[in-house]
């Protein structure tokens, strides 16, 4: 039997309550509430990068429909790139000067790329517009996870982490109904030219961007949540990210990482890229098109968001790692379910094949709450910057490898192939997980002891 590491802090020591939530100690109302305004505004604005790329390539470029899925798939590798080269880095800044100030710049820097994106005149001037988007997004999707491990006690993990995924929903709804599937139509409508339907949409999501960054620096905790403000050495947290690797449920969780991250991006990558294709091969306005394969994408996040409620309320009762395998398990079977998808049955769209979308999107958000559930309960907390930082590398290793060669299964097979390759490592990791449930089951949540 072995301690674990007990984020609310020692039995002296409370938090509040919030309704059904409680929170660790020294998180306030304001703190919550800003952090689920995070959830909703981190997550829908990073998302229209998918949308935005459809209508850069096609307004701006005028690409072959033929080549979009590897260029697409290429400008995700940029994305991870990037991200593999600062997870760590923003890891230990989180440590070292905290999450608010990083989740704050992330936000700006997000909003800069998107100012520049659509002014792009080559394939490579988009590539270094994607490098500095991807800056911020590595910092403010960090922060997020780190904050879901900070700001519940224990016993609440389960449902914060379901309440975020739920503003993470409602956020992508929003802003790709909004800003992909209601401008660009309305504003080719009012007879702008398609670059100019880009251009006027990017600079709207920019700046619902750097307002958010300012909303986070006014409303996240301050500071560092550890305790007695003690400083770890930079390579000991550096270290320690590694080093936590040896425990399986931490092993796991980073695998989880790499396709939990990897379906997520995968979903907005492709799905929109799908529709995209599909209505411009049957004759739609290159400015509208992109908000077709945006329809898609909104009817997977919608039936996530219903499938999260139902899935939070009941997994802060199993074991989590039990949970991973569940999760994982029904991913394979979403992902793998693409390839009965008529692309003839998406323009117009038809009842059956919006059916399949919103199964894809209920696997999608299984794989992410299993896997942010998972490390949420396992980082230590000395560390758990760093840690979390490590997770969510190994997920940007998962997207540098699901978009390189998704891209290319996207134009050379189908549109489906991209998901396919996602079922099967969902797949993997399902039965990675029932092997650490046998081994190495861990603590139920609410428990102080576990069997390592």
């Amino acid at each position: 039997m072995s301690q674990e590491n007990n984020s609310a802090g020692s039995p002296a020591e409370k938090g509040i309550k919030v309704g059904f939530l409680g929170l660790a100690p020294g998180i306030t109302r304001l703190n919550l509430f800003v952090y689920f305004y995070s959830c909703f505004a981190t997550i829908g604005l990073l998302t229209f990068v998918s949308t935005g790329t459809g209508l850069v390539l096609n307004a701006n470029f005028g690409l072959d429909v033929s080549v979009q899925g590897r260029v697409s798939g290429d400008l995700v590798i940029v994305t991870e790139i990037v991200q593999i080269l600062i997870f760590g880095v923003v890891g230990v800044l989180a440590d070292r000067i905290g999450r608010r100030d990083v989740a704050a710049a992330g936000m700006v820097i997000m909003g800069l790329g998107y100012l520049l994106y659509p002014f792009a005149e080559t394939v490579l001037e988009l590539s270094i517009y994607r490098a500095i988007y991807a800056l911020g997004l590595g910092a403010s999707t960090g922060m997020l996870q780190t904050m879901a491990a900070d700001y519940p006690d224990d016993s609440s993990r389960g449902k914060l982490v379901a309440v975020g995924g739920i503003f993470n929903g409602i956020g992508v709804i929003l802003i790709t109904v909004v800003f992909a599937a209601r401008v660009p139509p309305m504003l080719v409508e009012a007879g702008f030219e398609s670059i100019s339907v880009s251009r006027i949409t990017h600079v709207m999501v920019s700046a619902a961007c750097m307002i958010s960054g300012v909303i986070y620096w006014l409303g996240l905790k301050k500071g560092v949540p550890r305790e007695h403000d003690e400083q770890v050495p930079v390579k000991e947290l550096i270290r320690g990210g590694l080093r936590a690797a040896v425990k399986p449920r931490i092993a796991l969780s980073y695998a989880c990482a790499f396709v939990a991250r990897s379906d997520q991006v995968v979903l907005g990558t492709f799905t929109v890229m799908w529709g995209t294709v599909v209505a411009i091969n049957a004759g739609v306005d290159p400015g509208e098109a992109a908000s077709k394969g945006a329809v898609l994408f909104a009817i997977s996040a919608t039936a996530s968001l219903v499938w999260l409620g139902l899935l939070g309320a009941i997994m802060d009762r199993f074991n989590r790692v039990s949970g991973v395998a569940f999760c994982m398990a029904l991913s394979a079977l979403a992902y793998c379910s693409m390839i009965f998808v008529d692309n003839s049955r998406i323009v117009p769209l038809q009842l059956d094949t919006a059916l399949w979308f919103a199964f894809l999107g209920i696997g999608q958000i299984s794989a992410f709450f299993g896997a942010t559930t998972l490390i949420s309960q396992e980082a230590p907390a000395r560390e758990r910057g760093t840690v979390v930082g490590m997770f969510n590398t190994s997920g940007a290793i998962g997207i540098f490898f699901a978009a390189g060669v998704g891209g290319r299964l996207f134009d050379s097979i189908g549109p489906y192939a991209p998901f396919m390759l996602i079922g099967v490592i969902s797949a993997f990791i399902s039965l990675m997980a029932i092997l650490v449930r046998i081994k190495a089951p861990g603590r139920f949540p609410g428990q102080t002891q576990s069997v390592d």
